[in-house]
């Protein structure tokens, strides 16, 4: 009976004492305020930022390429293995509510003055119950789901940002190429001209001057094309590093296949220049996709439960501990020996810690506000990345424009000046500048377009793209 009203006790006190605020569950407190992306940015419907990658990329070589080293990576496959181990953790965390049982026998020769050696023995089974009166338990477990969710999140991440890098410098390879076709083309024609030049200079047209100026832009174009061919190798090698494999040629698809938006047409109908296509329409809530702002919240919330923890360390700790089994040292030696039974209850309260509780406590709330500084300010880079990511699309598209009507004129030009110089019309000088504007202009574009995709894709992952 005494034992029941004891129990009963310690029940109440611990209902009584809940009132203390350490068992308060986290309520998150991270905003996104309407203006995130900017005064000038006005997004109301969705589209761009819930896509999959797979609906984003629509290459089959890019997705290839891109699944490969989602399963090949070695940063990815260490996140994968946080993610057990938090799980792990946590699933130790939820069995700290069920009590401890060991099995610990004992077995004892003692002699006293050369006399007989008694025997003694227990086998015993050890049972321990640590009574969560205070919450030390619960903010545990609450802190361990927390930062199994942030293992998730920063894993979300990674795979975002993989998604990224592969897929720019799987454009970066097409534009390579692209420019190695350009120069490629462009070494011919010089060389074309360049014979011209010296047959010009044969017959006493021109001075040798000018054969020597067409020659050396000429083998400016082949040290270009060095350089181009060393930048693919270079990429490569990056991507290979990507899919932890030795080095190797990347597959790819040509120039511009990848990035063709289905229900564009025409030549400006490329994805990243598409009006419609840009329309991301994403309200300023939906930031909260991002991995970075989800990892946030999660951090503040590791952190409250963190201060949960540090506040129930000065309320006491209450176990309760038993033990049952045989043994033959209870006063007379019996064979095989008699029952043991033996139950504790023990409470420990802390009175002077040399100040490291309210030390710890300090801390922890210092953490919280912290984390929630912070979290402002990613929102903050969040909305900035977002509206900068936006900006050099709409530069992109309207640059594209301009530059696909250069090289139109510029390729006139060049056609034109040529066969003046051929007539005797023009001077190489003219030719010289018409040929190095249209391969300038040429390249110009290209890389245009580049920087087109490249800007779209930080869109996509600005607004939370890329994690499925």
């Amino acid at each position: 009976m005494k034992r029941i009203s004891y129990f009963i006790s310690i029940t109440v006190l611990s209902l009584a004492l809940t009132s203390c605020g350490c068992f308060d569950k986290f309520e998150s407190r991270g905003f996104i305020p309407a203006d995130a992306y900017g005064n000038d940015v006005n997004l109301t419907e969705t589209s761009l930022a819930q896509m999959s990658w797979r609906e984003f990329f629509t290459d089959p070589l890019l997705q290839q390429l891109i699944d490969s080293v989602l399963a090949r990576n070695t940063d990815i496959n260490s996140m994968r293995i946080a993610v057990e181990k938090s799980e792990a953790s946590l699933k130790a965390a939820k069995l700290a509510y069920l009590p401890s049982l060991y099995f610990s026998p004992q077995g004892t020769l003692s002699s006293f003055d050369y006399g007989p050696v008694s025997k003694t023995y227990n086998l015993p089974l050890q049972l321990s119950l640590d009574i969560d009166a205070f919450g030390s338990i619960t903010n545990q477990k609450r802190k361990s789901q927390a930062v199994l969710m942030q293992a998730k999140i920063s894993e979300e991440s990674l795979r975002a940002n993989l998604v990224s890098t592969v897929a720019q410098q799987y454009f970066m390879l097409q534009l390579l190429d692209r420019q190695l076709q350009i120069l490629t083309a462009t070494d011919s024609l010089w060389n074309a001209s360049l014979e011209t030049e010296k047959i010009l200079w044969e017959n006493g047209k021109i001075y040798s001057t000018a054969v020597n100026q067409m020659e050396s832009s000429y083998l400016n174009v082949k040290t270009q094309i060095v350089d181009t061919r060393r930048n693919i190798r270079s990429v490569e090698n990056a991507i290979c590093r990507l899919l932890a494999q030795t080095p190797q040629r990347i597959n790819r698809s040509a120039w511009g296949s990848s990035l063709h938006h289905p229900e564009a047409k025409g030549d400006t109908g490329q994805r990243m220049f598409d009006t419609q296509f840009l329309l991301t329409g994403v309200p300023a809530m939906l930031l909260k996709n991002r991995p970075d702002i989800r990892l946030a919240d999660y951090a503040m919330e590791e952190a409250f439960y963190n201060t949960q923890m540090a506040r129930s360390a000065f309320f006491p700790s209450i176990t309760l501990s038993g033990t049952a089994g045989w043994t033959n040292s209870a006063g007379v030696v019996v064979n095989p020996g008699k029952m043991l039974l033996n139950a504790v209850a023990s409470l420990t309260q802390p009175i002077f810690a040399r100040g490291r509780l309210k030390a710890n406590l300090k801390i922890a709330k210092l953490s919280e506000e912290d984390l929630q500084r912070k979290y402002v300010q990613t929102v903050i880079d969040a909305g900035n990345q977002v509206n900068e990511a936006l900006a050099d699309c709409q530069a992109a598209r309207e640059k594209h424009g301009y530059y696909h009507r250069q090289v139109e004129v510029l390729h006139e030009a060049y056609k034109g000046t040529h066969e003046l110089m051929d007539n005797g019309k023009a001077n190489y000088l003219e030719v010289l500048t018409a040929q190095e504007s249209l391969l300038n202009s040429q390249l110009s574009e290209a890389a245009n377009m580049y920087n087109g995709a490249k800007a779209v894709i930080a869109l996509y992952i600005a607004l939370g793209g890329g994690t499925k």
